[in-house]
């Protein structure tokens, strides 16, 4: 099928997937981090305590995440989005409202489940669940809303935040994700249930099985993805969470960098695109071997860049890594364990996921208190990154002789 025809056929579905992920960006890292500033200050909190915090939160939504992520497997995505939606809308009000540093733990968590974790996952599961030849470029499609997402808001909010109180912008987001929930329910009137799906609808993975949960967690494969499932949620969300830090420590402005963000998602959204071509015509095991490589040196060389515009060519090779991030992980557990169970299985890759992004807020804050700056510690990510990379290629080169053969 051509793609313009694919497109046209999945309009709802493809449209659907695309605004769950940019609605998503209301309970992700580069959103909620452009009022990090703010919260410091009002709450006379140091980076590490803010970083804590963060942690705490996240941490919670990533281990509720290993259940509610279940939910997909008996539930209808628009059902579900019919509780996950209004929630995140609370939770944007609860932001406006924070009275202590000991309620935003709790309203970080309502941001990080309800936002980064559920939302995402509804998009993703439902996209690798529903599309199977042309699954790469489903996932490519609906992932483009956290891009435009990244892309967008933050230079807004931070234009807004000159004239509005920071506290009114919160009110501002609950206001945009309300007017997004007929939307949903209109494009996914005529979804089917999981359960609905017809065996022959499902695709199997290694040794032409279904892989329970329970399969998944005791298989190689699955440990030797953790590090790379772990990296990027971990030090790309501790990139943009130390964004104001950065500013402070190296010679930009928060403007300066915040500016550099339509490139970078114009970067990620064409790797987003080629990755997810190249898992259709390929498969993902051969993407999933360079998987870290953009990660690894977009990291060092933002570490050591002089200046914005070398900043930028690091940004940049990030948003290659951020692109692949985006159809990868939802591709390869469809791919390598099968349909059948993909949300529970998605939960937890979701779960782990939302832990890295948890780690790397708290890691990085702590390291800033003891003296060591964000730049300096891309040294030691950059190794992490290269050595998740080789784990991640292993385990997936060796165990692509298990799938079926290609329909």
């Amino acid at each position: 099928m051509r793609l313009l025809d694919f497109l046209r056929e999945n309009a709802a579905f493809l449209l659907a997937g695309f605004l769950l992920t940019f609605t998503s960006s209301y309970g992700q890292t580069f959103f909620i981090s452009i009022f990090a500033g703010e919260m410091r200050g009002e709450f006379g909190l140091s980076h590490g305590q803010w970083g804590l915090i963060y942690t705490i939160g996240t941490t919670v939504s990533a281990a509720v995440m290993i259940w509610s992520g279940m939910l997909t497997d008996v539930f209808r995505v628009r059902q579900l989005a019919l509780i996950v939606m209004p929630s995140l809308a609370l939770a944007c009000l609860a932001m406006a409202a924070v009275p202590s540093a000991v309620v935003l733990v709790f309203v970080i968590f309502a941001l990080r489940l309800s936002g980064q974790g559920m939302m995402s996952h509804l998009a993703v599961t439902s996209m690798a669940r529903w599309f199977s030849a042309r699954r790469g470029t489903a996932l490519s499609i609906s992932s483009m809303g956290v891009s435009l997402g990244q892309a967008v808001l933050p230079m807004l909010f931070v234009a807004l935040m000159a004239t509005i109180s920071w506290r009114s912008l919160w009110v501002l987001g609950a206001v945009l994700v309300a007017l997004t929930i007929p939307v949903i329910f209109m494009l996914l009137r005529l979804e089917r249930t999981p359960q609905s799906l017809a065996k022959d609808d499902q695709f199997a993975g290694m040794n032409d099985r279904h892989w329970t949960r329970g399969e998944v967690l005791r298989h190689p494969l699955f440990w030797l993805m953790v590090p790379a499932l772990l990296g990027p949620p971990a030090w790309g969300t501790a990139l943009f969470f130390q964004q104001v830090h950065m500013a402070e420590v190296k010679p930009w402005t928060l403007g300066e960098w915040v500016s550099l963000l339509p490139f970078f998602t114009v970067m990620m959204i064409a790797s987003n695109l080629g990755s997810g071509q190249a898992i259709d015509r390929w498969g993902v095991a051969p993407v999933v071997a360079f998987y870290m490589t953009p990660f690894a040196l977009g990291f060092l060389i933002i570490g050591f860049a002089p200046g914005i515009w070398v900043a930028a060519v690091g940004l940049l090779i990030v948003g290659i890594g951020n692109g692949m991030q985006a159809t990868v992980p939802g591709a390869f557990w469809a791919e390598f364990f099968g349909t059948r169970h993909l949300g529970a299985i998605k939960a937890a890759s979701t779960a782990i996921m939302v832990l890295g992004s948890a780690i790397g807020p708290g890691v990085s804050g702590y390291l800033i208190d003891w003296g060591i700056d964000f730049p300096q510690q891309m040294i030691g990510i950059f190794v992490y990154f290269v050595l998740a990379g080789l784990l991640a290629s292993f385990g997936v080169l060796r165990a692509r002789t298990a799938l079926p053969a290609p329909a």
